[in-house]
């Protein structure tokens, strides 16, 4: 590693004078270098905070959906019992039955063999069919609100037994809709475009010209390579006579070369400007570079930004789906540590109230005012 701290890119950046304002290329260059810096912190930073709390809060997680899994597991276990030998209505056994159908439900992906055995007793074909029923009516109403939105039929609805599948049908349709007009504006857009180019190159090939878009991208490239062969002499290990000062440089020619596979424009810059520190009289700083030098490195510093940003795109989805909390890089911290600390509190209550439920129904008289509540419940959240 060099033994200088890496310069900020607004050091890299052209300084208006008081005599003369910024051209336009001047402050597109500019511009781009803030965004990379503004997106490079912006990663540092969200992954600096993943790396402070992502461990602990899925080992948190996991150690509470655990424990209440066996917490509904002892339950599942204790009302199948119960269901056998204590005094219960008709009502009350349905309500009974109920419960462990939805205890099974919530254990299904443990594959635990006992929790299989009871699967096979409680899931009775009669009740699939009863669910299948309830499902394909819920399907069917939601068909009629989707065709209404839609202004057109489902397709093939026959196919789809239950509200999800409906709604995924739905959702399909509505894409390929979405699609099929996007492409029909992506044709006529494209197609006036090929027009316009085709126009633009008669043009340019009646005056002999090179298209401009072409002679950034050489200019772009060009430039870059320019910058590595300036670095690369100056930095060349075998000229070296002190070691010391040899090792340097071979850490900051590696840096050089990594950068320039990478088409990294602005590591490069600050590794000149490492170089040459010290040394004003060889400075080439962007200052000086004239209007074509850099709106053909704003092509490269365009790319970066762009790379930058999928990545900061995909940081960000990434730990949402890990932390089960929104992650954002723009967020301030504290507020998604807290919803952090939310999720894990709720988690751990959940356990314990299953624990609690647990001890609670250990007496036949609270049992049944215990499924009584937990079937009321249900029935207003189904509402």
């Amino acid at each position: 590693m060099s033994s200088h701290a890496a310069p900020s890119l607004s050091t890299l950046m052209v300084k208006a004078s008081a005599q003369e304002k910024l051209s336009p290329a001047q402050q597109r260059f500019n511009d781009l270098l803030e965004r990379i810096e503004r997106l490079s912190v912006q990663i540092q930073r969200l992954q600096a905070w993943s790396d402070k709390h992502r461990y602990a809060h899925i080992q948190s997680l996991r150690e509470s959906v655990q424990l209440a899994q066996t917490h509904r597991k002892s339950l599942l276990l204790f009302v199948h019992e119960r269901l056998q030998t204590a005094d219960l209505t008709d009502r009350q056994q349905g309500m009974a039955r109920g419960m462990v159908r939805g205890l099974i439900d919530h254990l299904a992906p443990m594959a635990d063999p006992q929790v299989q055995s009871l699967a096979d007793v409680y899931v009775s074909e009669e009740d699939t069919q009863e669910e299948a029923q309830e499902q394909a009516e819920a399907a069917q109403r939601l068909r009629e609100r989707i065709e209404e939105a839609l202004g057109q039929p489902i397709e093939k609805p026959d196919q789809y037994q239950t509200p999800e599948e409906m709604m995924q049908a739905g959702m399909r349709q509505w894409q390929r809709q979405q699609e099929a007009d996007e492409q029909r504006k992506a044709a006529k857009r494209a197609a006036r475009k090929a027009q316009k180019q085709a126009q633009k190159k008669c043009a340019a090939a009646e005056k002999g010209e090179v298209p401009a878009a072409l002679m950034r991208a050489l200019d772009a490239k060009s430039a870059i390579r320019t910058l590595f062969r300036q670095l690369a002499s100056a930095l060349h290990p075998d000229r070296e006579p002190d070691e010391t000062e040899r090792l340097r440089k071979t850490a900051l020619m590696s840096e050089v070369n990594a950068a320039y596979e990478k088409n990294d424009l602005t590591t490069l810059l600050r590794l000149q400007m490492q170089v040459t520190q010290g040394a004003p009289q060889n400075k080439a700083g962007a200052a000086r570079m004239a209007d074509d030098k850099l709106i053909a490195m704003s092509v490269l510093l365009k790319e970066q930004v762009s790379a930058l940003q999928d990545d900061l795109d995909e940081l960000q989805s990434r730990l949402s789906q890990e932390l089960c909390v929104p992650v954002r890089a723009d967020a301030d911290e504290a507020t998604m540590t807290q919803a952090l600390q939310r999720i894990q509190a709720d988690q751990r209550h959940s356990a314990d109230s299953l624990a609690a439920d647990l001890r609670r129904i250990q007496n036949d008289t609270e049992l049944k005012r215990w499924l009584k509540e937990q079937w009321q419940l249900a029935k207003a959240t189904s509402a």
